[in-house]
């Protein structure tokens, strides 16, 4: 009976959703709105398909709705393409984060079609597809151009997403139970991913601590997505706050707490660590030495409850972490070295879909898989691995000249959010396959398409 509420729950979400999207993208030409529906949903994704299956036992409706945000980007860009009367005119004004786009996405291009590696060619073509969505979803952001009005409605459906998965995880909280235990997602797991349930509450290890103790994803995919994605809300909020009247501020400060409380229910050591260097990062933009002092109070007073107030368990938890100790540590470093030897042996790449957490990675084949930066180098080698970085350093370097330069607040606001998001998931990307994290992965990426797009219009001003 719960199944099938939840199901007629998720329907009557899901669908409204998709039918306005479609009905602005291609009877009024705002290919754009896409972006609206991708906020909206993909938090839900993993969550929608687990109801979708529970409900229907089959595997048909859930490759539809698998695929059907990836069917509407590319929906998104083929009308854009048929909006444009001089598609051909079109005045495509490349920069270097466009450029490193490319050659990243070229260079992937490149090895799907070598004959490397052991895994089939659907599987490279599945992960190739993981790639190129989302760099179609930066040329989106790229391309785009919203009225104030519009972004503000793109804020504000992150903010209803940060505020929305702190409630659940309060409701997860006073029943002690997680929200996936009601969705089907480790029925979902064990027929679609292929992976049996693991850990002591029947989901997978990563919703709990080596303490045994519950870690809660609301309705994300798992606490470390949930984490990952709370960067996106706490920074949009903030940037919110610093750029309002003080009496308009209360909304904005109710999104960053949610954001702070969702990052204590996840429990990742990864995303506590990334957002302190979020907070310093946004305290040397603004030049703010009280928020440079209150992250080191907080350091300061996180140091002294180890050592003095903290248990037992947990003081050493703390320890062996640092120390890479920590048996989930060690695994972190196990999956690097694993990397490290193949990159070392295979300078330029084994092939797509070699590393990584990806469904179409094979555990047979898989070599490493817990560092973003590792899985890109050993598929496309060091030049592959390199040009990610590059990108991630001129995305979050431009972003902060647009910030800095442009006249625009709602532009400012998208350029700070998407520097800060950037700078936020730099560890989480060193201890996980980040970039499958699709909520905030694909929307800052459309941040920072759209902030290159305000860097075109500023250096056309000083010219």
């Amino acid at each position: 009976m719960i199944a099938q509420i939840l199901f007629i729950l998720a329907l009557l979400g899901y669908a409204p959703l998709l039918y306005y999207t479609l009905k602005a993208m291609v009877f009024k030409g705002k290919w754009e709105y896409v972006v609206f529906f991708l906020a909206a949903y993909l938090p839900f994704h993993i969550t929608f398909l687990s109801i979708v299956f529970q409900a229907t036992s089959s595997a048909i409706p859930v490759t539809f709705f698998q695929l059907a945000k990836d069917l509407m980007v590319i929906l998104s860009v083929l009308v854009f393409v048929l909006y444009q009367r001089k598609i051909f005119e079109y005045p495509f004004r490349l920069h270097a984060v466009d450029w490193l786009v490319l050659s990243f996405i070229g260079l992937a291009f490149l090895f799907l079609l070598l004959p490397l590696g052991d895994t089939t060619i659907v599987n490279k073509a599945l992960y190739f597809k993981n790639l190129l969505i989302p760099a179609m979803v930066y040329f989106i952001g790229r391309n785009t151009v919203f009225e104030d009005l519009e972004i503000k409605r793109l804020f504000q459906v992150i903010f209803v997403i940060a505020v929305s998965a702190f409630s659940v995880n309060i409701l997860e909280g006073l029943l002690n139970t997680h929200l996936q235990n009601y969705t089907g997602y480790a029925l979902f797991n064990q027929v679609v991913n292929n992976m049996e349930p693991s850990g002591n509450f029947g989901l997978s290890w990563t919703f709990e601590t080596q303490a045994v103790t519950k870690r809660f994803a609301s309705f994300f995919s798992d606490p470390l997505e949930l984490a990952s994605s709370v960067l996106l809300g706490f920074a949009a909020g903030l940037i919110w706050f610093l750029t309002s009247k003080r009496e308009d501020a209360f909304p904005y400060l109710l999104v960053m707490a949610s954001a702070m409380g969702s990052l204590f229910f996840a429990g990742s050591r990864a995303a506590f660590a990334a957002f302190f260097i979020m907070i310093f990062f946004i305290a040397v933009i603004f030049k703010l030495n009280r928020l440079i002092l209150f992250g080191f109070s907080l350091v300061l007073l996180f140091v002294i409850f180890v050592i003095f107030f903290a248990s037992e368990d947990f003081y050493y938890f703390v320890v062996d972490t640092l120390t890479f100790q920590n048996a989930s540590s060690v695994g972190h470093v196990l999956e690097w070295l694993n990397a490290l030897e193949s990159m070392i042996e295979n300078p330029f790449g084994v092939g797509l879909a070699m590393s990584g957490n990806s469904g179409s990675v094979s555990e047979d084949a898989r070599i490493g898989g817990e560092n973003q930066f590792l899985i890109y180098g050993v598929q496309m080698g060091f030049l592959g691995m390199f040009l990610y970085i590059f990108l991630l350093g001129f995305s979050i370097r431009k972003s902060i000249k647009v910030f800095r330069e442009t006249e625009n607040v709602m532009s400012a606001r998208i350029a700070f959010t998407a520097a800060a998001v950037k700078t936020g998931l730099l560890l989480p990307l060193f201890t996980a396959n980040a970039e499958l994290y699709t909520y905030v992965s694909w929307i800052s990426w459309w941040m920072v398409g759209y902030t290159m797009n305000e860097y075109s219009k500023i250096l056309k001003e000083n010219a």
